[in-house]
């Protein structure tokens, strides 16, 4: 599989992720998302659904020096009494000794964002994560992130699809040598079904989901895709045998629209860039 290099890692450029799964589903589905060649899973505390991905692999006999784990340090282990402890509790949950990317998962605003990453560096430091990055952070907050982190920043997971490119932080981040990593990729159902994405995708065979995928993976971004149904995980994994052309990414790049944004949540949404 295509991967995405930033400070030393080396990133699988499409995961599987388990948002919004329920641990019956992450147990049906994760056996699929490996047989079909999937290595990189994307998780979170909040998602309560660490020990199923953990069960799951297990389960499934993968090796795990072929995987690549990543999970999220929800805003209440934000203080140094909680933060090393939520980890361990990942970790024991995933069946692993060390994650390979730890994120910090919104910046929230009770806890600046310096404590928040000389917590994440301590975990680092203590060999529970590889590599770490950030999430959902807006431009000003990674540029201080990555200023005040002693292991670098390698990504800053964010919503990222057609109708919300982001393309003032992709450049900040690339300045930076931070790969973005891409999540909402279908911005809840709306890709599948928008005429333009499946006008291209017919051309290729492909449909419009892939075609969504592939423009994330084409730009150089990590996509996370997601799929509770078993059947699905092979069409979302078929993306590295067709190349968009830039008359495509032109027509995609019009999708782009000022209310794309789907995700903000009160409360742990920074003042977003647009």
């Amino acid at each position: 599989m295509q991967t995405v290099s930033a400070h030393g890692a080396t990133i699988p450029a499409l995961g599987f992720g388990v948002f919004r799964m329920s641990d019956e589903e992450v147990e049906r589905v994760v056996p699929a998302a490996l047989e079909a060649g999937f290595r990189h899973f994307d998780t979170a505390q909040i998602y309560q659904n660490e020990a199923a991905l953990g069960r799951a692999l297990h389960a499934a006999g993968a090796r795990r020096d072929d995987l690549f784990l990543t999970t999220k340090v929800w805003i209440g282990n934000y203080r140094p009494e909680k933060f090393a402890a939520s980890v361990d509790e990942s970790l024991d949950e995933l069946k692993v000794d060390q994650v390979d990317l730890l994120l910090l998962h919104w910046p929230a605003h009770e806890v600046p964002v310096a404590a928040q990453v000389e917590m994440l560096n301590a975990v680092q430091e203590a060999g529970k994560a590889k590599f770490v990055g950030v999430s959902n952070q807006n431009i000003a907050q990674m540029r201080e992130s990555i200023e005040r982190s002693r292991a670098p920043v390698v990504t800053n997971q964010v919503e990222l699809h057609p109708y919300l490119p982001q393309q003032a932080l992709v450049a900040a981040a690339r300045d930076s040598g931070v790969a973005v990593t891409a999540y909402y990729g279908m911005a809840d159902g709306a890709v599948p079904k928008d005429p333009v994405l499946q006008r291209i995708g017919a051309r290729y065979g492909k449909s419009a989901a892939q075609v969504g995928l592939r423009w994330l993976v084409q730009q150089g971004h990590i996509a996370l895709s997601k799929t509770a149904k078993p059947e699905r995980v092979k069409e979302n994994i078929a993306i590295f045998d067709f190349t968009l052309d830039e008359a495509d990414m032109a027509a995609i790049a019009r999708l782009a629209r000022p209310d794309g944004r789907l995700v903000s949540p009160p409360g742990l949404a920074p003042e977003w860039d647009i």
